[in-house]
């Protein structure tokens, strides 16, 4: 019986520590890019992909992104008798993209790599399908890249990982499939490499953080609490499933890979989004044109 992905897993519980010192105050998901905070890019692609549970996975205090997403009654009546109509505009699209979704929170005590920050929404995830997306991936697209994947998955029925072609002199940094081509970006993997060495990669294919998941890559994970001790991530772990005989898939994503995993790659994507944003990009342009920076 085939069913619907309406559940996301998003795992937000590590430290961030290549943001220090910004990261001792602020989570990582709600370090801004244009002018938005990280999380609301991977929230919303899951929102337009017609999910309607998302589960974040946080550390112990971790409370803040929970709230980005409630209404704030008193801020909103303090607007209201301030007149700040624009301001106002701002929350109310805020709710009328995220006001029917529902936001749970599953604790990752002990950092232990993404695989057991996962296996910690196992009940959250139930006997569904689910979704897991990384804030610091944000894919500009015009089908949200979990939708792209969700057609997919309804016709495979196995977990699906996203990927995107990378030059060669990059592939080291990335986790690497083996593939057997199925049809046009579409691929069965048969082996999963974790930052493969220069000249070794098994093909240009990387890994990028959107997944789909089911049921019984929760039940492997229970079975190999090992590979959770040992700060395996997820990729490792459909990897070693695949070389035992459990299937799955590759979908190389339509859309621009924005990467927000450091502040050199942070920064490149907040000038990509802010100067094609739609109300504030040409402003930017003609500044930086004005200081002599920017060309066309």
């Amino acid at each position: 019986m085939t069913k619907d992905v309406k559940k996301a897993i998003l795992p937000i519980a590590g430290l961030a520590t290549r943001f220090l010192p910004i990261s001792k105050v602020v989570s990582k998901e709600l370090i801004p890019l244009a002018d938005k905070p990280l999380v609301h890019y991977v929230a919303e692609e899951a929102h337009l992909s017609g999910i309607n549970q998302i589960q974040f996975v946080v550390r112990p205090g971790q409370k803040e992104v929970l709230n980005y997403f409630k209404r704030n009654l008193e801020l909103e009546k303090r607007l209201e008798a301030n007149n700040k109509i624009e301001e106002l505009r701002a929350l109310k699209e805020l709710e009328d993209i995220f006001g029917e979704m529902e936001f749970s929170t599953a604790y990752q005590k002990q950092a232990h790599g993404n695989a057991d920050a996962i296996y910690k929404a196992k009940e959250f995830a139930g006997d569904d399908p689910v979704a897991v997306s990384f804030c610091d991936d944000i894919i500009d697209a015009k089908i949200p890249a979990l939708a792209q994947m969700i057609e997919v998955f309804q016709t495979c029925q196995r977990p699906v990982m996203a990927l995107k072609a990378l030059p060669d002199e990059e592939l080291n940094k990335y986790g690497v499939v083996e593939v057997e081509k199925v049809a046009n970006s579409f691929y069965k993997v048969k082996r999963f490499v974790q930052k493969p060495p220069a000249g070794t990669a098994p093909s240009n294919l990387a890994f990028l953080g959107r997944l789909i998941l089911t049921p019984d890559v929760f039940e492997y994970l229970g079975n190999h609490k090992e590979m959770m001790k040992n700060d395996y991530c997820i990729g490792q772990v459909l990897g070693k499933m695949a070389e035992e005989g459990r299937p799955f898939y590759g979908y190389e994503i339509k859309g621009e890979w924005l990467e927000c995993g450091n502040k050199a790659l942070w920064l490149k994507s907040f000038m990509t989004l802010i100067l094609n944003h739609s109300e504030y990009g040409e402003n930017i342009k003609k500044f930086l044109k004005e200081k002599d920076i920017y060309r066309l």
